[in-house]
Parts: structure tokens; C-alpha cells; sequence
């Protein structure tokens, strides 16, 4: 979004409003993401460093919808104890759990 700001007798400037930057919201993501639960806390900081910079933004809001998941469920999930009824969570599972440590 940008916003234009006139200054009598100057030349425009164009000022640049960004929501959030990318950093802020990294930090925000990741603490959201921290569960208490040393496991799952390496999984999805795993997905955060080695992923999320690239991720489209498609598989960015599969992982976001993913961190609304119950904790044992997801603990469950990923472990394949449980089937994820969610194909497009289990797909981002598998790519988390095939990421190298």
C-alpha cells in the first residue's frame, strides 16, 4: 500500500506503509507456534527456518491453519498415530518430517 504525502513547493514523496514487515511477523508466527511441548516446538521450528521464507502463500495458511490444531492431535498426527482427517495438513506434515534436523 502506498501513501502519497504533498509538501508545498516540494517534490512528492512516496511514503510506503507495510502492516507488518517480514521479520515482525516471523516472530509473531513463531510464538505463536511455541506449544510447551519440546517435540512439536522443533517441528514447526524446523518448517520456520527452513521453509517459511520461501513457502508460497498458500502453504503458508495451511501452516497457520495447522497451528489452531489441538496439541495432541497434532503430536498425534505427525507421529502417525492418528490420521489427519486434512489432506492439505498432512501433506505440509510430510514435508515437515522429511526436512533434515
Amino acid at each position: 500500500r502506498c501513501r502519497f504525502s504533498f509538501v508545498a513547493g516540494a517534490v512528492p514523496a512516496v511514503v510506503v506503509e507495510t502492516v507488518m514487515d517480514e521479520a515482525t511477523e516471523l516472530k509473531r508466527i513463531r510464538w505463536r507456534s511455541r506449544r510447551g511441548m519440546r517435540e512439536l516446538d522443533r517441528l514447526f521450528d524446523r518448517y520456520l527456518d527452513q521453509a517459511w521464507a520461501t513457502a508460497p502463500m498458500t502453504e503458508r495458511a495451511v501452516f497457520l491453519r495447522m497451528l489452531d490444531s489441538e496439541d495432541d492431535k497434532l503430536w498425534r498426527w505427525s507421529l502417525g498415530y492418528e490420521e489427519c482427517p486434512d489432506v492439505e495438513l498432512v501433506a505440509l506434515l510430510r514435508k515437515i518430517a522429511a526436512m533434515p534436523v
